[in-house]
């Protein structure tokens, strides 16, 4: 799909789409579309012959698909896969595009900031970075849930000061829902005070304690790569994970790109800004429809859409285009 065909997509006011991260994976994921559609076949044997394996295979089977290195490549050409189902069958181009961790980089395909094939070479290095960034079982991950965001951020800081290794604020998701990450001790320690304080403590079933300070070493690498890589600032808006703003320049974004991987996903006030923007319909466009429930119970958000079976593309399709004055 060229820039230019994008730029003569019918242009919304009122919707922005975005792009789930890792955790949103199926196995099986998009068999139905690829049926139906050319398209999703087409992407991913784009992107398989740039990262010289074969995604969809991975993405069919499950063998694989849970290491972190396969995993970004593959929901990241899925997420596209998708895009460009919408495009060709007449989707309105969003007027803003946002992802949550690795789909930052789905968005910024979507709005020709970066080629599918250097999007998924980089995502499949920024994968192996962090896996190698931390010994097995050295981090982890947790949710936690019904603590005002203060509080989580006092009881990381206490047991990082009070313990050997670090737990920070990995994920704002939703006011009263952070992903913590860190040293699994210290992890642990906080879902234990969490419990204690009432709270709700759930581990997540990963390898790689992501947008912590355990991978500043990855991000340190992986700088060098993006440096490397040709990119250009978005033709629709994206709006970066670190710090929940559109990048004004392409240096602005590199840099942007590097935090990510050892800084929070500011997602909470990623959505709070596409609302002051006056968006009112959310489309995720990927597996699944996390962000979706997300943004269902935000007061100011009409109505959100997945796109990941025909049935749902159909209708958010109609709904948008509708909702946009594009057709009656």
């Amino acid at each position: 799909m060229s820039a230019k065909q994008l730029e003569q997509a019918a242009q919304a006011e009122r919707t922005a789409f975005v792009f789930p991260g890792q955790g949103s994976q199926k196995v099986g994921m998009l068999a139905e579309m690829a049926d139906q559609f050319s398209e999703v076949r087409e992407t991913f044997a784009e992107a398989s012959d740039a990262v010289g394996f074969d995604l969809w295979n991975i993405a069919q089977t499950g063998e694989g698909l849970n290491q972190t290195e396969n995993t970004q490549p593959v929901l990241l050409t899925a997420s596209i896969a998708l895009w460009r189902v919408w495009l060709s069958l007449g989707g309105v181009a969003p007027k803003f595009l946002a992802g949550h961790s690795l789909g930052e980089y789905s968005a910024l395909v979507a709005g020709k900031a970066l080629t599918l094939t250097d999007a998924v070479k980089l995502v499949n290095l920024r994968g192996q970075l962090m896996q190698h960034a931390v010994p097995q079982g050295a981090g982890a991950m947790a949710a936690i849930l019904g603590l005002a965001d203060e509080n989580v951020l006092e009881l990381c800081q206490q047991a990082s000061l009070t313990g050997e290794g670090s737990v920070e604020a990995a994920n704002f998701n939703t006011k009263g829902q952070i992903v913590i990450a860190g040293t699994t001790n210290l992890v642990e320690q906080v879902m234990a005070t969490v419990k204690a304080q009432s709270g709700k403590a759930i581990a997540l079933p990963v390898s790689v304690p992501s947008h912590c300070s355990l991978m500043k070493s990855a991000a340190e690498k992986f700088a060098e790569a993006l440096e490397q890589t040709a990119i250009e600032l978005p033709i629709v808006p994206v709006i970066q994970n670190v710090n929940a703003k559109a990048a004004q320049s392409v240096a602005e974004l590199r840099q942007a790109l590097t935090e990510q991987l050892y800084k929070s996903v500011q997602w909470t006030s990623t959505i709070q800004l596409l609302q002051d923007q006056g968006i009112d319909y959310i489309v995720e466009c990927g597996p699944g429809n996390v962000l979706s429930n997300m943004a269902k119970r935000l007061p100011n958000i009409e109505k959100t859409f997945a796109l990941d079976n025909k049935s749902r593309m159909e209708d958010a399709l109609n709904a948008i285009l509708v909702a946009e004055g594009k057709i009656a």
